[in-house]
C-alpha cells in the first residue's frame, strides 16, 4: 500500500491525531509516496475528457496539495496556472515540483479571487470538506471563474453493497466519526459524504449548469456503468460574478 519512501505507521498515527492542516503539513514530504495522492491514471483520464472542451486560458487547482493536478492543467491551459491550499507544507512541495506555477495559501472556503480563471479542477479534496461546507466552496469557485468557465472533478461510482470495498469505506468513515467525537482537533476525512446527487444539487445552487461525462480510460463496472465520471460544472457565459 505504501512505498518504502512513504510514512511510517507512527507518522500516520501522529497525522491522524492532528488537525487537517497540521496533519498535511507533517505528511507533505512523503505524501507523493502514499495512496492518498491522486493516481496518474485518474489525472490522465480527466485530461482526456477535458481536452475536447478546451482550449482554456488560466487554470486553478482547488485544494492542490503537492501539485498533482498540474499534470492536468499544464497541457490544457495556455495562461497561468495556480494552485491553492491551506497547508504550507504541501504548497512548499508543490512549488519545488512545479516552479513555474503560482501557489496561494488560502482557505478554499473563502477563495481570494474573482473572475480570474477559465478552468478549475480539484482532486481528492471533497472528503475533507463537510457537506455543510460545500455550498460556500462551490460558490467561491463559481466566483473565481470567468463567465463560461468550467469546474471539473472526478467522482467514483459507489461500490456495490455486497463488496468488500463498500464495507471497508463504511468502516473507515465510522471510525473517523468516533475519532472526531472523542478527540480534538477534528480530522475531516470521509469517503461516503459526496454522492453525485447531493454534489449536483450544491453545484446547481451555486449557479453552475451541471453535466457529467464517463471517464472511459478507467473502465466500466460489471453492470456496464462507468467506474468514474467527471463532473462538469459550467458557469453561464453571461451569468453574474
Amino acid at each position: 500500500m505504501f512505498s518504502p519512501q512513504g510514512p511510517s505507521l507512527r507518522e500516520l498515527a501522529v497525522q491522524a491525531l492532528s488537525s487537517v492542516e497540521r496533519g498535511y503539513d507533517l505528511l507533505a514530504p512523503k505524501f507523493d509516496h502514499t495512496p492518498f495522492r491522486t493516481p496518474d491514471a485518474i489525472l490522465d483520464a480527466t485530461t482526456d475528457v477535458l481536452r475536447p472542451l478546451g482550449p482554456f486560458g488560466a487554470g486553478l487547482d482547488v485544494c492542490c496539495g503537492t501539485g498533482a493536478g498540474m499534470r492536468v492543467l499544464e497541457p490544457l491551459c495556455a495562461g497561468r496556472i495556480t494552485g491553492v491550499d491551506f497547508s504550507g507544507g504541501m504548497l512548499a512541495r508543490a512549488a519545488e515540483a512545479h516552479p513555474d506555477a503560482e501557489w496561494v495559501r488560502a482557505d478554499v472556503r473563502a477563495l481570494p479571487c474573482t473572475a480570474e480563471f477559465d478552468l478549475a479542477v480539484t482532486f481528492g479534496a471533497l472528503g475533507h470538506l463537510l457537506p455543510a461546507e460545500r455550498p460556500a466552496i462551490f460558490s467561491g469557485v463559481h466566483r473565481a471563474l470567468r463567465p463560461g468557465g468550467l469546474f471539473a472533478f472526478p467522482l467514483g461510482a459507489p461500490p456495490p453493497l455486497a463488496s468488500a470495498q463498500y464495507w471497508a469505506l463504511l468502516g473507515f468513515d465510522a471510525a473517523m466519526r468516533v475519532r472526531n467525537a472523542v478527540w480534538r482537533p477534528p480530522f475531516v476525512m470521509y469517503y461516503r459524504t459526496c454522492p453525485l446527487g447531493a454534489v449536483r444539487d450544491d453545484l446547481t445552487a451555486a449557479g453552475f449548469t451541471v453535466t457529467t461525462a464517463p471517464m472511459t480510460r478507467l473502465g466500466r463496472r460489471a453492470d456496464g456503468t462507468p467506474r468514474y465520471r467527471l463532473v462538469l460544472a459550467r458557469k453561464e457565459a453571461d451569468g453574474p460574478g
